[in-house]
């Protein structure tokens, strides 16, 4: 992509932040009887309210995907005000692992690149899409999802908005396979043969 082109859509970055926040009106963190939370009721400046951690974000030397965090863990700050954002890097072929967050929905817009979507529902019904430059997508809360890039010459950059301050994470395949599930459980569930478990196992381990 053009120096250009990826300036263009870094420029758009607040706009999608300022559009994202209005989807938190209805979140499901609890209401708070103050203006805002801080650490055991301690005097705070504008630095308190101020995250850094999303500057230079992009590598473009980057062989994995990667994601950069702005949830109440990393800036707490945003403790009671039901809302936390994650930046994701796709290079190549980069694959976003089947995954849930059980506490919001994921509101989620292309800034670079294109990305094949999907979430399923608890009919077992798949949607998935093809998302462009400028592309929104959202995946209800609690729902398996998963994001892939699908080219293998260009990275994929997004931003994604939560309406929680802490959505939680739950990967499907770690939560399956590196938890200690007895393996005959998951060889009769998966209809294979517990090496084939032990395989994956290793694989998810290193």
């Amino acid at each position: 992509m053009a120096i250009s082109s990826f300036t263009s859509s870094i420029l758009l970055l607040p706009l999608v932040l300022l559009l994202a926040i209005s989807t938190t009106t209805q979140a499901n963190d609890p209401d708070i009887l103050t203006d805002f939370v801080t650490p055991n009721s301690s005097s705070v400046d504008a630095s308190f309210f101020t995250y850094s951690g999303l500057r230079n974000f992009y590598n473009p030397d980057q062989k994995n995907f990667t994601v950069v965090k702005a949830s109440m863990k990393e800036f707490p700050a945003l403790n009671g005000q039901s809302v936390s954002y994650a930046v994701l890097q796709f290079p190549p072929a980069a694959v976003n692992p089947p995954h849930t967050h059980p506490r919001a929905a994921e509101l989620l817009v292309v800034m670079m690149g294109t990305l094949e979507v999907g979430f399923v529902d608890t009919t077992n019904v798949l949607y998935n899409q093809t998302l462009q430059e400028g592309d929104m997508f959202v995946f209800p809360k609690g729902l398996v999802h998963f994001q892939y890039n699908r080219n293998h010459n260009q990275s994929a950059i997004t931003v994604s908005a939560f309406g929680s301050a802490n959505a939680g994470l739950l990967s499907v395949p770690k939560s399956v396979f590196t938890t200690g599930i007895d393996e005959n459980v998951l060889a009769m569930s998966f209809k294979t043969d517990v090496p084939t478990v032990q395989k994956i196992e290793l694989g998810l381990k290193g």
